[in-house]
């Protein structure tokens, strides 16, 4: 189970694909290293590091991809250099909803991810932080 929920958590930054119209955040596009942790009560998974292209029109930080998972982010806006979103999930154990946020300072960001796990109501807290460490191949 603790697997899935990690797994979940990294789903969700998978789906957070959007393309923005007007406002953009003060970001630097290129290549970007992530860091991904996930807390849950009484657990904190260690922290996972992977890159992605981030430009002015896909900014938003994904994760790796997993099966049988299907997310829909709805909400999105850009308030200055602060990207807000809500995600909802179905997952195998059932649907998972929450709130994300990332802040840009031109070449790194941080942000975090809350989501409630059914039926328990538990509370996945994902933080995220990034830095830009060249252009994009």
């Amino acid at each position: 189970m603790v697997k899935k929920l990690f797994f979940a958590s990294i789903i969700l930054l998978t789906v957070i694909s959007v393309c923005f119209a007007g406002s953009v955040p003060n970001m630097k596009a290129g290549l970007w290293e992530i860091t991904v942790k996930t807390e849950m009560p009484g657990m904190e998974m260690p922290p996972m590091k992977h890159t992605q292209c981030l430009t002015k029109k896909d900014f938003v930080p994904q994760g790796p991809q997993q099966p049988g998972q299907e997310c829909t982010v709805t909400d999105v806006k850009v308030d200055g250099d602060t990207v807000t979103w809500s995600l909802e999930c179905t997952t195998q154990g059932g649907k998972m909803k929450g709130t994300g946020t990332t802040t840009y300072s031109g070449d790194s960001f941080k942000g975090t991810m809350i989501m409630v796990m059914p039926p328990t109501n538990m509370k996945i807290t994902t933080h995220m932080s990034g830095k830009r460490i060249g252009d994009c191949k």
